[in-house]
């Protein structure tokens, strides 16, 4: 399969690439790479068209400065790149997320995930603070969703944890497709997955514990329909933007009735806990 790839030098970095990203993941992208300068984005050559970049606003902002080189990349054997790149997750040696490659550890949780481009976004960090979320906070018996579930590695903690019933959603259908093999693959039969976005979510209260790791701009245009799920002191956990962007994730949150209870950081990323 051959792919086209951008190569985008975005200045400056916060939070621009972020912005950019989102944007991107609206058309035929579907896999993407954070670099020291920027963003590498790839799109299946059979979905691209010459003007698939002419509606990405923030090309046109004067608040960024963005450059971009394009190139066609033949027959990438995608899952072999991404071997050569997978790096595993510890998480203070209780919860290890590995390739089925790297060797299994005496963790306590040890999650096995198929690296295809699902998980590749360099998210690493936001992937870290939500699994300590769930390692510091009590799931057993819960009924949980997993927002933008990408691979489920935090549905398949859940599940772990002890959480009596979890739903994966995605967008994507290559995230929705490897969700179902990495739980199965983590024997975990009390996930089910579902592919589409906020608009699928049921109307009523049936969540103990919603986790959404998605960029600010979905999270700030989504938060409602997350909210209707939950039941009364459910939890919620966001992750998947800046530090910059803590003060706005908060400050909607707050105006629609949920109250704050911890902030976790790393490299500049975080993660939110608020209470229904």
């Amino acid at each position: 399969m051959s792919y086209i790839g951008y190569h985008f030098t975005v200045e400056p970095l916060v939070p621009g690439v972020e912005i950019l990203i989102a944007e991107l993941g609206e058309k035929a992208f579907e896999s993407f790479e954070e670099t020291a300068i920027g963003v590498s984005a790839y799109v299946q050559q059979d979905l691209w068209t010459e003007d698939i970049l002419e509606d990405i606003f923030i090309l046109q902002s004067d608040q960024f400065t963005i450059t971009y080189r394009k190139e066609e990349i033949e027959q990438v054997n995608w899952n072999e790149e991404w071997e050569k790149n997978f790096d595993p997750i510890d998480v203070d040696g209780v919860c290890y997320i590995r390739a089925p490659f790297h060797e299994k550890t005496q963790a306590q949780y040890d999650i096995v995930i198929e690296p295809k481009m699902s998980f590749g976004t360099g998210h690493h960090e936001t992937t870290y603070m939500m699994v300590r979320q769930i390692l510091n906070n009590d799931m057993q018996g819960k009924v949980v969703l997993d927002m933008g579930c990408g691979t489920s590695i935090l549905a398949i903690l859940t599940a772990m944890r002890g959480a009596k019933h979890v739903d994966a959603i995605d967008i994507d259908n290559w995230c929705y497709l490897n969700s179902i093999e990495n739980a199965a693959r983590n024997a975990c039969s009390n996930i089910e997955v579902f592919e589409g976005d906020a608009s699928i979510l049921v109307q009523e209260p049936k969540y103990d514990v919603v986790l959404a790791n998605i960029n600010r701009n979905i999270l700030l245009n989504d938060m409602d329909h997350y909210i209707r799920t939950m039941k009364e002191n459910a939890e919620i956990y966001f992750s998947g933007f800046y530090t910059e962007d803590v003060s706005s994730i908060k400050k909607a949150a707050e105006e629609k009735g949920l109250t704050f209870e911890n902030q976790l950081e790393k490299n500049n990323w975080v993660s939110l806990k608020f209470k229904k």
